[in-house]
């Protein structure tokens, strides 16, 4: 069982860590690192630690799992509420476990707020205390976080940001009204705790002299691998794998999942929740309107247009997942440049055909120095060029600028300069000039008819 007693345990475990956005190829280094050097998998995905749906996750098959093992991957009833409290504690658990047999544990995924939850120690203290605070009579995970939360569900996003600004003017600061979860998250703090998050997370990084994201390295040792691809070359593999997931199944499997596990929804015309467990995936929100239909149907050519549309943004959802991946890993791995971070290594695939050369040989190589025992702890200035630190600072500056042309409000300084240079921005203020120049010529000229 997990604790942080082992953590003078954590300082001497070699521990690998392997991410980068959906389809670049993390699983396949894994079972390959993990094959050179006596390694064993644990899965850091937060829809592929669910029972079935092996298509839509992308889930490694069954003989890679034979070749190599692999942990925290399909193993939770799909119904059931897990969070990011509950992986941690299982993933480090396993780690020790890993580690007591002289094996090396290398972690690999795509939810990338799992992989920080494991390298910094109190990124989510704060929650493991609210956790505790739930009534005994909750009878299981989803009841006991709906007890946190009824208070304020109800409440719009106005609202709810009202009253952060009341108890936690500092993080309300730092957040967007529409950020429902993190404000929600903030708010049960104040009223659980008694006092405000930022307070909390001050006196927590006081206490280890940490940065505001996260604590010191709970693993010391470790080098993470981030994979990278052109952007181009990956939104056209995404399209393909699509494409493929279809091939394999994948209509079939999400009906099949669908018509178990929702016909109590359907039957009491309850709205579907695609922001809970499996349902977040990739696939079931977009082929949404394609599952509700009968068997019937579906051989309408209404049903094949509304296939097509459904594949069309399962591909465009898909993409901009990968864009999302990217945009976490510098705003969270790097975007604090004072604090401790493991070395992060980008391994960029140019060519499908260069995959050992180009990733496999240089990552065997960054292993192999790590057990012989260089020294892998940096912070990212240490990583970046001069250029790329003066951005990093500015991404992670925050600001609250509202653009009145667009009504929008922006809490980040890099996305309001982002905002302005847009052309959707400059559209909007070319056409709010004409509109207030048409208006004042019908003025002057309603002034000289008069």
């Amino acid at each position: 069982m997990y604790s942080e007693k082992c953590s003078e345990m954590w300082c001497r475990v070699p521990l690998i860590v392997i991410l980068g956005a959906t389809g670049t190829g993390k699983s396949k280094l894994g079972i390959e690192l993990a094959r050179k050097f006596a390694g064993e998998v644990i899965g850091a995905d937060s829809m592929q630690v669910y029972k079935g749906l092996d298509i839509v996750t992308n889930k490694v098959t069954s003989e890679e799992m034979k070749q190599v093992p692999h942990y925290l991957i399909d193993f939770l009833n799909p119904t059931e509420n897990f969070n990011i409290v509950d992986y941690r504690n299982m993933a480090l658990s396993k780690i020790s476990d890993i580690d007591s047999r002289s094996k090396l544990p290398i972690v690999v995924g795509g939810t990338n707020y799992y992989i920080e939850s494991l390298l910094w120690k109190v990124l989510v203290q704060h929650e493991c205390k609210i956790i505790k605070t739930v009534p005994p009579e909750a009878s299981n995970s989803v009841a006991a976080d709906v007890s946190a939360r009824c208070e304020f569900t109800h409440l719009s996003n106005e609202e709810l940001m009202t009253r952060l600004e009341a108890v936690d003017a500092e993080t309300a600061l730092r957040l967007h009204p529409n950020d429902r979860r993190k404000v929600l998250r903030a708010l049960e703090v104040f009223e659980q705790e008694k006092r405000p998050l930022s307070e909390i997370l001050r006196e927590q990084q006081s206490e280890d002299g940490s940065s505001p994201i996260g604590g010191p390295l709970r693993f010391p040792r470790s080098i993470i691998f981030w994979l990278q691809w052109d952007q181009g070359v990956l939104d056209e593999d995404l399209d393909k794998r699509v494409d493929e997931m279809i091939e394999k199944g994948l209509l079939q499997e999400l009906l099949d999942f669908h018509s178990k596990y929702n016909a109590e929804r359907l039957s009491s015309e309850a709205e579907a929740d695609y922001t809970k467990g499996i349902f977040q995936s990739i696939g079931f929100k977009e082929f949404h309107p394609y599952l509700i239909m009968d068997e019937a149907q579906r051989e309408t050519e209404e049903s094949k247009k509304l296939l097509e549309k459904c594949i069309a943004e399962m591909k465009m959802a898909t993409r901009r997942y990968a864009r999302r991946q990217v945009k976490w890993v510098n705003a969270r791995f790097l975007s604090n440049i004072n604090r401790a971070t493991p070395k992060l290594v980008p391994l960029t695939l140019k060519n499908a055909a260069n995959w050992d050369t180009e990733i496999l040989e240089p990552a065997v190589a960054m292993v192999q120095k790590l057990l012989d025992g260089e020294t892998t702890v940096a912070t990212p200035s240490e990583q970046l060029s001069e250029e790329q630190i003066v951005r990093q600072r500015k991404k992670s500056e925050p600001c609250r600028e509202f653009c009145e042309i667009c009504q929008r409000l922006f809490v980040l300084r890099d996305q309001w300069e982002d905002h302005l240079k847009s052309n959707k921005h400059k559209r909007r203020r070319e056409g709010l000039k004409k509109h207030e120049a048409n208006c004042k010529k019908q003025k002057l000229a309603e002034a000289e008819s008069a």
